[in-house]
């Protein structure tokens, strides 16, 4: 849709010059431009017209949204598609721009703080979630470790030594392991849980304190030398504790019919005239 209404524009803007040619027949921009309007020129109008609503309603009841809440939404969005990298791919390939995004979380945010104090959420809505969803909200025991791996009982034995004299674990990891997915970065393999590594690695790993730095463990994959960095433990499923993460996901499940109800009440109250 963004793309659409971003055509529109262009093609508007200058309507008189050729769009393309086959066998040098001309498509004009004013086809293209009436092939936009038939298809798209509605639903991009409604858009527009829900965005402005939108924003005069929020020039009305004060309600602001800040650069940081915006980047703090973008974020989100780009970890989803797997980095900020991968995100400006996607748009590149649709034709979205980066300023159309962030104009629409600007509405998303601005509708959400307009709507939201009108939802209630209540108790027993929130502990039926809760029951509902019990073991979303459990902690199963996990560590954060990160390890050098290499291929012979020797070089292990000589890298251990190098930690044991004070070398950086870090620094070795980039010098020694074989393990290119996180060589670079210490070694570092995040938080799992049991059953999510090798048997004989975990057995080890599981039993360290944290900051503890293990002996060689041998594995199919050659010998680690383990770093256990945090300790997460197993924690069961409280209510009072997840009442307002799930008091937010019920308002966002509830936000999209909240919208569509709001906005059908604004059209009513505003004077909206269209001309196409």
């Amino acid at each position: 849709m963004f793309v659409a209404a971003v055509i529109v524009a262009v093609v508007l803007y200058n309507s008189h010059s050729k769009a393309a040619t086959v066998n040098g027949e001309n498509i004009s921009k004013d086809d293209l431009n009436e092939a936009l309007m038939s298809q798209y020129g509605t639903s991009v109008l409604d858009t527009l017209i829900s965005d402005q609503i939108v924003l005069q309603e929020m020039d009305k009841e004060k309600v602001t949204v800040t650069e940081e809440e915006v980047a703090e939404e973008m974020d989100a969005y780009m970890e989803q598609y797997g980095g900020e990298e991968a995100f400006k791919e996607v748009l590149d390939e649709n034709g979205v721009s980066y300023d159309s995004i962030e104009h629409n979380i600007e509405i998303y945010l601005g509708s959400k703080k307009l709507i939201t104090p009108g939802i209630e959420i209540t108790d027993d809505e929130m502990e039926t979630y809760f029951e509902e969803n019990k073991e979303s909200f459990s902690q199963a025991e996990e560590i954060e470790a990160s390890h050098i791996l290499v291929e012979d009982e020797d070089t292990a034995k000589e890298v251990k030594q190098k930690l044991d004299d004070g070398d950086d674990f870090s620094e070795l990891a980039a010098s020694y392991s074989t393990d290119d997915s996180n060589k670079d970065n210490g070694g570092e393999l995040g938080y799992f849980g049991e059953g999510e590594m090798v048997e004989a690695f975990e057995e080890v790993a599981f039993a360290m304190e944290v900051d503890e730095v293990s002996d060689p463990v041998k594995t199919d994959y050659g010998y680690h030398i383990i770093k256990v960095t945090d300790h997460k433990e197993a924690k069961e499923a409280n209510f009072e504790d997840a009442k307002e993460e799930i008091k937010e996901m019920l308002i966002e499940s509830k936000l999209s019919t909240e919208y569509t109800e709001w906005l059908n009440e604004k059209y009513e109250e505003y004077e909206i005239k269209t001309y196409i």
